[in-house]
Order: C-alpha cells, then sequence, then structure tokens
C-alpha cells in the first residue's frame, strides 16, 4: 500500500496530467482531489524538486508536469517520495536478510515485493488521469458530497486566465 504522501501525489499528478499542459494552482488541485491546501503544497514542492512538475509563479501560472504522464509512473512518484514500498527491506524487518543470509519470509517476500515493483514501473500517471476522469464523470446520487468534478475545475481555469488576460 501507498503512503498517504504518495497517494496524494498521484491524485494531484493526475489532476495535473487531465489539464493537458494548462497550468493549475494548487488550491484548484486540493478543491479537485479533496486534499489539504497546505499539504499539497509541500508535497508539489518535493516533486518539483525532483522534476516531476514545474510550477510558475503569477498571471498565468500554476502548476504543469515536467514530464510526459505517459512516461511518468507510479515507482517514479514513490521514488520521489520516499516511499517505502520502492525500499529494499525485509519483511521481518531484518537488517541482515538478503539471498544469501534469507529469513523466513525472504523467498515469499522476494516475490511479492517483484510483483509491486512490478505494477509500479507499468502504471503511470496517464492511466491514472484517464481513471480520475472517468471517475468524475459518473452521476452522483444527490446526498452524496466529493470532490469537484474536472469539468468544473477545467471550466473554472478557463474564466480565471480571460479574467487574467481582460478577454
Amino acid at each position: 500500500m501507498l503512503t498517504q504522501s504518495s497517494g496524494y501525489a498521484t491524485s494531484a499528478l493526475a489532476c495535473i496530467a487531465a489539464m493537458g499542459g494548462q497550468p493549475i494552482l494548487v488550491k484548484e488541485i486540493a478543491e479537485a482531489c479533496g486534499i489539504p491546501a497546505p499539504y499539497l503544497a509541500k508535497l508539489i514542492h518535493t516533486l518539483g524538486r525532483k522534476g516531476i512538475v514545474a510550477t510558475q509563479r503569477g498571471v498565468g501560472g500554476g502548476v504543469t508536469l515536467a514530464k510526459d504522464a505517459q512516461n511518468l509512473t507510479l515507482f517514479d512518484v514513490c521514488l520521489a517520495m520516499d516511499d517505502p514500498i520502492v525500499q529494499t527491506r525485509c519483511m521481518l524487518g531484518t537488517a541482515e536478510c538478503s539471498d544469501e543470509r534469507a529469513c523466513p519470509a525472504h523467498r515469499f517476500w522476494s516475490a511479492h515485493r517483484m510483483k509491486q515493483i512490478e505494477f509500479l514501473r507499468e502504471t503511470t500517471i496517464s492511466q491514472i488521469a484517464a481513471f480520475e476522469v472517468r471517475r468524475r464523470m459518473l452521476p452522483k446520487r444527490a446526498n452524496e458530497s466529493g470532490p469537484i468534478s474536472l469539468e468544473v475545475l477545467l471550466n473554472r481555469a478557463a474564466n480565471g486566465r480571460a479574467e487574467a488576460t481582460g478577454a
């Protein structure tokens, strides 16, 4: 399971990818993804230092992907967020565990971990973005609240850019 930081970063990156290269404000991402804005700002800062996103201040600024969403994987995100899922470690916490000095769980954990890493390396932010777009487009029940739809977000972004440029 991914850490909360990696999960939030993945959701935010999917939202950014869904914007198709158009800059989006951190507060808009936070609202769309249901992530606390101050926490998201820290995650975006980390992702920026790792070269995954680019940020631009000022009118027309915001956050964009620094890499193509089709080439950005969950593994890349987990590495950037220092997620334990990508770190080599013993399932039982034994520091000396290796192929040469295997703990009782080593064979099981090695095979299981290889499958996890394979999944993370094969799953792209582009795929996550496509899933999020489909999920957010499903009709909600009248009493159900949740993240803002990407359509509303895109409209807000377009209106905000028009207001900023005086159009």
